[in-house]
């Protein structure tokens, strides 16, 4: 593996055909053949992946704020990775730091095609790659895919000291004075 991976670095892989990271291993062509990536995934609004003639790129334009509505992404993002999962390849998902876009995006194709539930999507998601955190607005969007997929609901958010949280989130936050 490159000096890059772990869940700390650039990237970290997530399944045998999906990896998470940032924008910066995402430009990095070394990277991309090393990995044998096939299709990169940019949640970011801006277009700077390199270009590499075998590599399928796909843009979704989203900004990481609460407000955004990623979910009208989240079949089809979910429904293209475990595309190239069944063709063989390998996929790329970032935004610029492979923290609440990307993680957001991974955690639907869970779900979805892993038919995991949110938490142990969180779970796994969070074991590989620590940085992860959707912002609360994701969270909310996540909640309401997994209901739609499974019927039920294994996280709901909840009041904090720094505001609607996951409760998968409510150890950390404990006596945490908000600013």
């Amino acid at each position: 593996m490159s000096s890059l991976s772990g869940g700390l670095g650039g990237f970290a892989q997530i399944t045998d055909c999906l990896y998470i990271g940032n924008s910066k291993t995402a430009s990095d062509s070394s990277v991309i053949r090393s990995l044998n990536i096939t299709c990169v995934i940019n949640t970011t609004q801006d277009v700077s992946n390199t270009n590499i003639p075998t590599v399928d790129y796909m843009h979704v334009p989203v900004s990481d704020d609460p407000e955004s509505r990623l979910c009208d992404y989240f079949d089809a993002i979910a429904d293209k990775i475990q595309h190239v999962s069944d063709e063989n390849g390998r996929v790329l998902l970032h935004c610029n730091a492979g923290v609440s876009r990307s993680a957001t995006l991974c955690l639907a194709y869970l779900m979805k095609h892993r038919r995991l539930t949110l938490a142990e999507a969180h779970a796994l998601l969070k074991s590989l790659r620590p940085i992860v955190r959707p912002n609360s607005g994701f969270w909310r969007q996540l909640i309401e895919y997994e209901l739609k997929l499974h019927g039920k609901n294994t996280v709901s958010m909840i009041n904090s000291p720094v505001g609607h949280i996951p409760d998968l989130y409510e150890r950390e936050t404990r006596g945490l004075i908000p600013l």
